[in-house]
């Protein structure tokens, strides 16, 4: 190893956020790369972008064209969330290493190994449009002005400045992990080693997510009501920031973005908007090399020996909190794609989105979109590689597409499982076209409702779409979650739905007697008592009525015994008996509250920085809620799940009703800011706001407004 000349930072910084945890426990060894993000930009001079700050802290953001917003809203992002922005853009260029230390170098493995630097700086002024990349760099020239605004803030001096480059990686990288890919690459880097062909492993399902559309057919009053609620960590950067961004180009859009993009992944319009879910189809498929016993780095393809493209690839990396060092490695790729060699064999990789850079641009043309026709051709574009897409507009439209750039695979094999890769013709090039996803417009049932479950039971028995009408190699998901089991039976059971029962449907917290961890409560309540204590505890199961509302005094025993069958669906993981089980949610909650019937608020907080309120809701309800324990462990603190949600109504007469709340605050990262944590009691209490993203209702409610001008 050479030791380099290093900026010298703070001390070691760790990552929190599950997505970098992620990737830091794939366990790979530490490869190394120089990637240069910082390419020439188009010239970023004289943008300008007013910022109005509501009540609560939220931007709204206007500019002259486009850019001009996106400028204003990467200078607003920076404003509310710098900390986290500052130490995300390392991850996205691979060099994280450099300022973390060696566990988030783990994570510079991965950019490299996909090559996504290398796709970006061969194509990025090719494949992405002008406007598109204008704006992009448009944003992050908003975050360079704060940045250079604020120096004293800024602690990595040699990361700036942020580029159009950086805002790409981030969505290349960030999103294959919404699919699962990261599970693919643990299973390969694993000690056990890999699966043998035809038993290739299967990852874990995300937290979740819903969304919601009904069409006047179904509603009391002949409106249309859409609800966006996708659950992602409460902090860190896949958490939810809410902006509200307009120009005179005619962006004009309010909803859920990450820190550090430039459009809304969920959002709303005057006209329409959409949810958007976590779909899991198989994605990713691993080919077994055969490797050439005489040379280790050939391998068979169609009865030749190819050689591997190899790179030299080189990575800073701090030791200690302030030695730097300097690792250097080699990393492969084949004909199929990135290759990973293993003491159990040598892998190659493909996956959907393989080398695409064009994200960005559908997320712009989905934001831009005036109309359900427009909005679609958007989602043609087919560049964003997974998520369930539910939308409705004022029209009465109510639509679901499982979005996927599923691979047109050749019949006949297990795509499921690993594939030889000694076979041309089992490198897919091509993916199924749009109108071969499942996809449903304007059901007669009058409504879709997504979340997370197969899109194959989406809506009323009837009208549901048929499994067997599809690809039989796309590896559609086949799980039922209880947010969708209990969303189906209370849209049956209201029949025509009001405004009020849409409200209680967002906030329901009960589990269905029909939810597949049901049977694993029951083997738990079967159990004979050993003593008087469990007698108590197998009492309370047996009287729970399956809610996690605040005030229920079974819950806390219940939810911890669902809680443990839901991590174990979701991890794949093994259950504990019945009787551990019961042990152990005792232990928990004695240990939180000294007694097993305390109300669920006392066990279930939400908050941060020593201010906690009780809140309802557990995983898997539709008021989804997971949690941890608390750093003292006197109680659960949610982390996840429930995050910024909007509750939409396109009323007959054509008024628009939007009513929302975030889980914190539109400050993400400063303690002392009043909008730090001005939401959370609401939040806890499902007290929703008008979001203000109508004019005349926001000019009484601004407390600032102000203009940035590069």
């Amino acid at each position: 190893m050479t030791v380099k000349n290093l900026v010298r930072v703070s001390p070691m910084h760790r990552c929190t956020n599950g997505l970098f945890m992620l990737m830091l426990a794939m366990g790979l060894t530490v490869d190394a790369s120089n990637a240069n993000p910082a390419a020439a930009i188009d010239s970023t001079a004289g943008l300008s972008a007013t910022i109005e700050r509501d009540i609560r802290g939220v931007p709204h953001i206007h500019g002259q064209t486009d850019a001009d917003a996106a400028f204003g809203l990467g200078y607003a992002q920076a404003e509310d969330s710098w900390a986290v922005l500052e130490k995300t853009i390392p991850y996205y260029r691979g060099t994280a290493g450099r300022y973390f230390g060696p566990d988030a170098a783990r994570s510079d493995y991965l950019v490299h190994l996909l090559g996504l630097w290398q796709d970006i700086e061969l194509r990025y002024e090719t494949d992405i449009p002008v406007a598109t990349r204008r704006h992009v760099e448009a944003f992050a020239a908003g975050m360079n002005h704060f940045a250079r605004a604020y120096p004293e803030i800024v602690e990595l001096d040699d990361l700036l400045p942020v580029t159009g480059q950086d805002i790409v990686a981030g969505h290349m990288l960030r999103h294959l992990l919404f699919y699962g890919f990261e599970a693919q690459i643990k299973a390969l880097s694993g000690e056990q080693g890999a699966h043998p062909v035809g038993t290739g492993p299967t990852g874990a399902p995300p937290l979740g997510s819903n969304a919601t559309a009904i069409a006047p057919s179904r509603t009391e009053d002949g409106s249309t009501l859409l609800m966006i609620n996708s659950h992602q960590p409460l902090t860190g950067p896949v958490a939810w920031y809410e902006a509200h961004i307009s120009s005179n180009e005619g962006l004009d859009i309010m909803g859920g973005l990450f820190p550090g993009t430039p459009f809304a992944g969920v959002g709303f319009t005057k006209y329409h908007g959409w949810g958007a879910t976590v779909n899991k189809p198989d994605l990713v498929d691993i080919y077994v090399l055969e490797m050439n016993p005489a040379n280790d780095n050939q391998y068979r393809l169609d009865g030749q020996w190819r050689d591997l493209e190899a790179t030299d690839i080189e990575l800073d990396v701090l030791i200690w909190g302030f030695i730097p060092w300097s690792v250097s490695e080699t990393i492969y790729r084949s004909a199929h794609g990135p290759v990973m060699k293993t003491p159990h064999g040598t892998y190659a990789i493909r996956y959907a989105g393989i080398g695409e850079l064009r994200q960005i641009d559908q997320w712009l043309q989905m934001n831009k979109a005036r109309n359900f026709e427009e909005w679609q051709a958007a989602i043609a574009l087919r560049y964003i590689a997974n998520f369930n897409f539910v939308y409705a507009n004022a029209d009465g439209t109510v639509h679901f597409i499982h979005n996927a750039l599923t691979p047109a695979r050749q019949p006949g094999w297990n795509w499921q499982h690993y594939l030889p890769g000694d076979r041309s013709d089992l490198i897919w090039q091509d993916y199924l076209a749009i109108e071969d996803l499942p996809s449903l417009t304007n059901p007669p049932s009058g409504f879709v409702h997504s979340a997370n479950q197969t899109p194959f039971l989406i809506t009323e028995a009837p009208d549901n779409l048929r499994r067997d009408d599809f690809s039989q190699t796309a590896g559609w998901q086949t799980r039922i979650t209880n947010r969708a089991v209990r969303g189906l039976e209370l849209l049956a059971e209201y029949g025509k739905v009001s405004t009020a029962e849409f409200n209680a449907f967002k906030h329901d917290v009960s589990y269905s007697v029909n939810f597949r961890g049901i049977d694993w409560l029951e083997s738990v309540i079967a159990l004979e008592p050993e003593n008087a204590e469990e007698e108590r505890a197998l009492e309370l199961l047996a009287n729970w009525n399956l809610s996690a509302d605040k005030d229920n005094r079974e819950a806390p025993l219940g939810v911890c015994i669902l809680t443990l069958e839901w991590r174990q669906e979701s991890a794949g993981t093994p259950l504990p008996t019945p009787r551990q089980a019961l042990e152990d949610c005792m232990d928990q909650v004695l240990s939180m509250a000294d007694r097993l019937d305390p109300t669920w608020g006392t066990i279930s907080r939400h908050g941060r920085n020593g201010q906690y309120w009780p809140i309802s809701g557990g995983p898997d309800t539709l008021r989804a809620i997971y949690s941890e324990p608390s750093e003292s462990s006197e109680h659960l603190v949610a982390t996840a799940g429930d995050g910024l949600y909007y509750l939409i109504e396109w009323q007959a007469d054509g008024q628009q009703r939007v009513q929302g709340v975030h889980p914190y605050g539109s400050n993400m990262t400063t303690p002392d800011s009043p909008h730090y944590l001005d939401q959370a009691e609401d939040f806890a209490n499902e007290i929703t706001h008008d979001p203000l993203f109508d004019a005349a209702a926001r000019e009484p409610n601004i407390i600032k407004r102000y203009r940035v001008a590069q």
